[in-house]
């Protein structure tokens, strides 16, 4: 059926401050109309009445582990995950195996998601050769092959030098830098946040600083060639105060965080559960805190999963041997809503901005983000008051590697839309 209405839901677009209840036409894969009492005339009907309609959401950090690694995920596999936690968009980052750094790897990800016929996967292209840090890609080829953006997630640009041309390039193809701070001599393989914990368990830490200098460097490299940049899963306060400060400053800086690091610290790796191993790593209660207060003032821009899966076997050893990451599609909008909109630390405009307009802006989605006529027909519904406890059950991602299991968390998306089409 190519009309589908929506009826009776609250209609929240940041982007245009809508927040009423209202109806949603959409046809032909495209939002038509928005009005109180549309004709149900030729239509599917959805009855929304005491959700949430938003736009379909957008998570712009996810590890999908194709090619290369499908015991741990697989396009498909990943955006079953993507639907069953409410997003419409992922971005899938470059870091596979072999990374994505030539246009043949972006027409392989288009190709296989068309196949697989769910949700919208758009890759990122390697800023690097290998992710070696050693000579910038043809990123003009993968920009015209559909690259969204470049980075060499799970390694920073070590060289100041390389990376102040990927950010002229960059700049040149309006496309967006993002990067993955963390300064590798500074971190000495350091796998949790050094501090008191890391000393009491005898494991090597990561000090807040190994970030922090690799935030400061490459925002003063943007500032320098005036091209936009964007800092991925900040996670310390001082991350927070250095990007606030360049905002103020008019730089072209955006930034996102994880779920994981506004509600979780590193006390938690006292259990040595290898799900809590994540990079860069639970940081001090100081540190969460200050995330919330970014999420809130507009310094940090979007929410991203960071969704890392890996197998069983290679997370059940000792802490230090254990790969970082766990798997997080299915469980960021419930942890957003029962630790910041419920808890009254974001209201629901900004959340929903979070994972919405902010992402498509950055990563200049200009179809996505928002419920408007002319835009994708990309829907989520949100039930706010749904209570319900995550467990395995509700993971379709290949990996369970969460920390989360057993959570009792309030608010669920419960209808993903499409193109026009329901997928859940």
């Amino acid at each position: 059926m190519k009309r589908l209405l929506i009826t009776n839901g609250r209609v929240i677009d940041p982007a245009s401050r809508m927040n009423r209840i209202t109806d949603i036409l959409i046809e032909s894969g495209k939002t038509k109309k928005i009005s109180r009492r549309l004709s149900a005339r030729g239509c599917r009907k959805i009855d929304a009445r005491n959700k949430l309609v938003v736009p379909g959401l957008i998570d712009m950090h996810v590890h999908l582990r194709d090619p290369g690694r499908p015991d741990e995920e697989t396009i498909e596999t990943g955006a079953r995950a993507a639907i069953a936690g409410g997003f419409t968009s992922i971005i899938c980052m470059a870091n596979t195996e072999p990374p994505i750094d030539n246009d043949g790897l972006i027409h392989y990800v288009y190709e296989k998601s068309k196949k697989t016929n769910l949700c919208n996967v758009m890759p990122l292209g390697c800023i690097t050769k290998g992710r070696r840090g050693e000579e910038i890609t043809e990123m003009g080829l993968m920009a015209q092959a559909g690259a969204i953006g470049f980075s060499d997630d799970g390694n920073s640009v070590n060289s100041p030098e390389i990376l102040r041309r990927a950010l002229e390039y960059g700049k040149r193809l309006r496309t967006i830098i993002i990067e993955h701070c963390l300064d590798q001599e500074l971190n000495q393989n350091g796998s949790m946040n050094e501090g008191i914990f890391s000393t009491l368990l005898g494991l090597r830490g990561s000090p807040s600083i190994a970030e922090e200098i690799i935030v400061a460097r490459d925002i003063a490299i943007a500032r320098y060639v005036n091209a936009p940049i964007h800092i991925t899963h900040v996670s310390t306060k001082g991350s927070v105060e250095i990007i606030r400060h360049a905002k103020k400053q008019r730089v072209r800086v955006t930034a996102d965080t994880c779920p994981h690091y506004f509600t979780l610290t590193d006390e938690r790796c006292k259990t040595f559960n290898t799900n809590y191993k994540v990079n860069p790593p639970l940081r001090f209660e100081e540190d969460r805190k200050a995330i919330i207060a970014g999420l809130k003032d507009g310094t940090i821009d979007a929410i991203a999963s960071d969704h890392a899966p890996h197998t069983t076997n290679e997370k059940e050893v000792e802490f230090e041997a254990a790969p970082s990451g766990m798997v997080g599609l299915e469980t960021v909008v419930g942890l957003i809503f029962t630790e910041l909109v419920h808890k009254n630390r974001l209201t629901l405009a900004q959340a929903i901005a979070k994972l919405t307009i902010n992402p498509a802006k950055i990563l200049g989605l200009k179809n996505k983000g928002r419920i408007a006529p002319g835009m994708d027909g990309d829907i989520t519904i949100i039930d706010p008051t749904l209570e319900w406890t995550f467990t395995h059950k509700d993971i379709q991602s290949l990996s369970h590697n969460t920390p989360f299991i057993g959570w009792k968390l309030k608010g669920k998306a419960v209808t993903i839309i499409i193109g026009g089409q329901m997928k859940s």
